[in-house]
């Protein structure tokens, strides 16, 4: 069983991730994506294993959202090119095991993948 939780330091969600995980003994990988960045691969793969579109992905109320892509509606690609320049756009925590993924909001969404 191999977990790996995209995870920002400054985000509260994310740090109650790793606790949510912690508390329940699960082993797990994390990886602060604003420093370790996303490939293009790499985040195509986690979108697919979201199964969501790459625009609901996208923290909307971000300064660079608001400054860059307010009131459009971006494709898939232009949202995952967005997301690439600008990793705080990328919604937090989000938490993978086993090839499926889960945007943890609220928490408890990380007992989906068990």
């Amino acid at each position: 069983m191999s977990v790996t939780v995209y995870h920002n330091p400054r985000c509260s969600k994310s740090r109650c991730a790793l606790g949510f995980l912690s508390e329940r003994n699960v082993d797990f990988t994390v990886i602060e994506y604003l420093k370790d960045t996303f490939t293009k691969e790499s985040l195509e793969t986690m979108i697919r294993q979201l199964n969501i579109p790459a625009m609901d992905l996208i923290r909307k109320n971000e300064p660079e959202y608001k400054e860059h892509f307010r009131g459009e509606r971006l494709s898939n690609e232009e949202a995952i090119e967005a997301m690439l320049k600008f990793p705080k756009l990328i919604e937090r925590p989000v938490v993978v095991k086993d090839g499926k993924a889960v945007i943890a909001r609220p928490i408890e969404r990380i007992e989906e993948l068990f």
